[in-house]
């Protein structure tokens, strides 16, 4: 994160006129949400406390430091990452044991859903001491808010895949098909291979790209997977950066009966004019719903109106004969 020239004062009084009226007790571990890419989303409590903590347990300290120089704060720093995360959580137990406020921030964004922090958070609990949350910046609800994905039961944090091929493939196959939203985190040098995957594992599903949440050059994108390769083709700076992805949830059965009626009233247009295929791959993209359960459909209603125009040729005859 680049951090600009540090804010008045004006900041710091606004920060302690909106949440200095509350209670920080003493012994008491502080998770805090840091901004994610733009420092406009770090909160006013979360100013206002950490200028009132005696320590900042912290992912990496460098990037933790030049956050508290910004905020004009100078505070001790205990470096809490995911190779140290038990032996440093034990320490700062001890602490909160002994009365200090401490808060933990990790890089960017809500510590302890993808980044370390749940290890201090768990033996916190266990040794009785209170932690509480201060909410804000969260890449995961950030993309799940831009979704739009309405047929979703509830959603599921899925954050990185493995790495090796195999195991990636597995688990994404796992993944697609089901009734939710799931969130997924990727690296920029292998953005391209995931979505050439889900283009293979799940076409007709909806996947929303977010790219550089809240930074300059954010990007949302939501469309069938099986388009996506092509889109991030297109452009080669879609390749690069921080990316969070909701994979939407399955569409619904292949069934007339599964398809709502702004998917059924969208495909009867397009049939008019294109042909079944065509007409069913463009609703897909339109709608979000299966191209394969909207192709049914349309071949549905071509054999239903076959099926009448027979009728009415047999019903001719019929009235010739008599």
């Amino acid at each position: 994160m680049n951090i600009p020239t540090s804010p008045s004062a004006s900041l710091i009084a606004a920060a302690s006129a909106a949440a200095g009226h509350q209670q920080y007790p003493g012994g008491t571990l502080y998770v805090v949400a840091t901004p994610i890419g733009n420092l406009a989303d770090l909160s006013l409590r979360a100013i206002h406390l950490l200028g009132l903590v005696d320590a900042v347990a912290c992912e990496d300290t460098r990037v933790s430091a030049q956050l508290l120089r910004w905020l004009g704060l100078h505070k001790p720093l205990v470096a809490l990452h995911q190779h140290n995360e038990q032996q440093a959580a034990e320490g700062l137990v001890a602490r909160l044991l002994n009365g200090e406020r401490i808060a933990y921030v990790s890089d960017a964004g809500t510590p302890a859903i993808s980044d370390p922090g749940a290890v201090l958070v768990a033996a916190a609990a266990k040794a009785g001491v209170r932690v509480v949350p201060l909410p804000g910046a969260s890449s995961a609800a950030a993309a799940l808010s831009v979704a739009g994905d309405a047929r979703a039961q509830g959603f599921r944090f899925v954050g990185f895949l493995p790495t090796k091929a195999a195991e990636r493939r597995a688990t994404l196959q796992a993944l697609t098909g089901a009734p939710y939203s799931q969130v997924l985190f990727e690296a920029p040098h292998r953005i391209q291979e995931l979505i050439a995957l889900l283009a293979e594992l799940a076409p007709d599903q909806t996947l929303t790209v977010c790219r550089e949440v809240t930074k300059q050059f954010e990007t949302i994108h939501t469309a069938p997977c099986a388009t996506l390769p092509a889109w991030m083709a297109e452009d080669k700076q879609r390749e690069r950066g921080e990316f969070v992805l909701v994979l939407h949830a399955a569409p619904a059965p292949s069934d007339a009966g599964g398809l709502p009626e702004d998917a059924l009233r969208t495909l009867r247009v397009l049939v008019r004019d294109l042909p079944l295929k065509q007409a069913a791959a463009l609703a897909a993209e339109l709608t979000g719903e299966s191209r394969k359960a909207l192709y049914q459909q349309a071949l549905d209603w071509k054999q239903a109106a076959s099926d009448d125009d027979t009728e009415a040729a047999e019903a001719a005859e019929d009235d010739e004969d008599r």
